[in-house]
């Protein structure tokens, strides 16, 4: 049975494509990486194509992932579940129902920065380059997160 990481933003078409896609590239077979988001508006749909590009661009394919919503039994279903911002984090946890649930989320960057709290940025409305920055962040806070889970369930 694979260990199953779930990562998690607002629409899932930007951040938690890319950290699924990242993530999914450093670790073996025996884990699942999934992605959803804790807002229903882009169901379905591909990731952003800011997204596709810089994945494309570092040498990943995330152009088959589809978004999908966050949803209480990804609690029961997922062993780790991170969350890209402070806002998913309590959309997430105001689902959780026992503390069995609340220990599976964190924010990410919690790996790098341990209990500051840092966001991931949203790049869906920001500056030009913000999606090398998210990619960037991501890249480096997934080679903790998979150091972490090798070391953990080799």
């Amino acid at each position: 049975m694979p260990v199953k990481i779930l990562m998690v933003c607002l629409g899932n078409i930007c951040r938690s494509p890319l950290a699924e896609g990242i993530l999914t590239s450093k670790l073996p077979n025996t884990f699942m990486v999934d992605s959803a988001g804790t807002g229903s508006w882009h169901l379905g749909h591909s990731p952003d194509k800011r997204s596709i590009a810089i994945a494309k661009k570092n040498g990943l394919c995330i152009d088959t992932q589809r978004s999908r919503q966050f949803k209480a039994a990804d609690l029961d279903e997922f062993d780790y579940i991170y969350v890209m911002d402070n806002s998913n984090y309590r959309d997430v946890i105001n689902l959780a129902k026992t503390p069995e649930h609340k220990n599976k989320v964190q924010l990410i960057l919690n790996e790098l920065f341990p209990d500051e709290n840092v966001d991931v940025p949203d790049p869906y409305f920001g500056v030009p380059n913000g999606f090398d920055t998210v990619y960037q962040m991501l890249d480096e806070v997934t080679d903790i997160i998979a150091k972490k889970l090798i070391e953990k369930h080799p």
